[in-house]
């Protein structure tokens, strides 16, 4: 699909960046956040329902349409 994420430890901190390079003139930061959880690597389901909601007005900006 062309989304990455990021993820990075910075003194204990886990954070995560999910951006798309699926468009050829375009970079989207589509979410930066702090993982909370300790236990895991699954991003909780409200972070990824934003990110589905994001990609897809990314898509729409893009190809034109509001």
């Amino acid at each position: 699909m062309g989304v990455l994420e990021l993820i990075e430890d910075y003194r204990g901190d886990a954070y995560r960046a999910v951006y798309t390079v699926r468009f050829a003139t375009r970079d989207y930061v589509l979410h930066v956040f702090q993982k909370k959880s300790r236990h895991g690597i699954v991003t909780p389901k409200q972070d990824m329902d934003l990110i589905r909601e994001r990609l897809k007005r990314a898509e729409n900006l893009y190809m034109g349409k509001n």
